[in-house]
């Protein structure tokens, strides 16, 4: 981090996930060492943990210093959702682009100490948001604030309004974040690495904007990922394959249900049932609310075919994108919107 690069930016604090934004005026300087001093003597309220005791992990320390570590048979069935249903494709790129070891990057992965192994697998056990941040970073185009680094159970990353504060804004506001959010849902069913991004469970806090207006994810917990390229494979054959965490926050005997019974639309039956009715509730005259209410009805039912879904949320695209309006407020996207628009 260099003087002058970041003004807003937010603290998690993991596991409990605690979260503060900090707004530094604009004529403070901040340096690195400013800002490890102040994350160092930042501490995580034991009041905000989970009220139910957590087992401690089990450190299996002859797997950790082994050389399948990072395969699939010993991650698989963690109790993130990210590694619900891992690939070997996706273990290898959070080996290399994990952000918090020595020379990271290295397409080589003897990089890693027992500790740094240690570390990154109690991460992804606990909670995989900051992993999910660094993997995946906004500099490349995914829908995900960008990571500023880390320090103990604390992250930082840019800071962003969550999409609640939103319930109340005006109808071209809601109409802008609701198309953004479908667009962000589409890019996680649709990708060029062929991953697909599902959630399993989406509120309020889930997505917020920058000041510019741009709209992220900005809490990736609840976020899993599955390897279309891979294929989805079945759970249940690596059941006796228990990874050294599996019994840190769930049921040792549970079993995680297969991997294909998740559906490639489950993400945008979620936001249609539970964030677009909030977001774009009496924000328009009655013609146009009755059909963006209908549209979002079939888009929210989850028996309805993939298909059924996909062209109900296009039908609701159809009617919102005349309800945008271009100026100064939506920052991302003008003043390009004033040309891209022109007949």
């Amino acid at each position: 981090m260099t003087d002058h690069e970041i003004m807003f930016f937010t603290l998690r604090c993991l596991p409990c996930l605690t979260q503060l934004s900090i707004e530094w005026p604009a004529t403070m300087i901040i340096s690195s060492v400013t800002m490890k001093i102040f994350i160092a003597n930042y501490k995580c309220s034991f009041a905000e943990k989970p009220s139910q005791p957590q087992r401690q992990p089990r450190f299996n320390f002859v797997l950790i210093c082994s050389s399948e570590w990072n395969t699939a048979a010993y991650t698989g069935g963690l109790s993130t959702p990210m590694l619900r249903c891992p690939s070997q494709r996706l273990l290898d790129r959070i080996v290399r682009r994990y952000a918090e070891v020595a020379d990271a990057g290295s397409v080589y992965m003897d990089h890693f100490t027992d500790r740094d192994k240690l570390r990154l697998l109690y991460t992804l056990s606990v909670n995989a948001h900051p992993i999910m941040l660094q993997i995946f970073p906004g500099a490349e185009g995914w829908p995900f604030p960008k990571y500023l680094g880390s320090c103990g159970r604390l992250i930082v990353t840019t800071s962003t309004r969550p999409l609640k504060e939103f319930y109340g804004s005006s109808s071209d506001v809601a109409a802008d974040l609701a198309l953004q959010l479908l667009a962000i849902i589409n890019s996680m069913r649709n990708n060029d690495l062929n991953y697909l991004f599902y959630f399993t469970h989406v509120d309020a806090g889930t997505f917020g904007a920058f000041n510019n207006g741009h709209l992220f994810i900005r809490d990736a917990s609840t976020l899993g990922v599955i390897d279309k390229q891979e294929g989805k494979q079945l759970m249940d054959g690596q059941q006796e394959h228990k990874d050294i965490f599996s019994c840190l926050v769930t049921d040792c005997q549970s079993e995680l249900p297969s991997c294909n019974s998740i559906k490639d639309t489950r993400s945008l039956i979620m936001v249609c049932e539970e964030l677009l009715p909030k977001l774009l509730k009496e924000k328009f005259l009655p013609p146009v609310q009755e059909k963006i209410d209908r549209a979002l009805s079939r888009c929210a039912d989850s028996f309805l075919t993939d298909q059924e879904v996909i062209r109900a949320a296009q039908a609701l695209e159809e009617i919102l994108k005349p309800l945008q309006t271009c100026d100064p407020r939506f920052a991302y996207r003008y003043p390009d919107c004033k040309y891209r628009d022109k007949p």
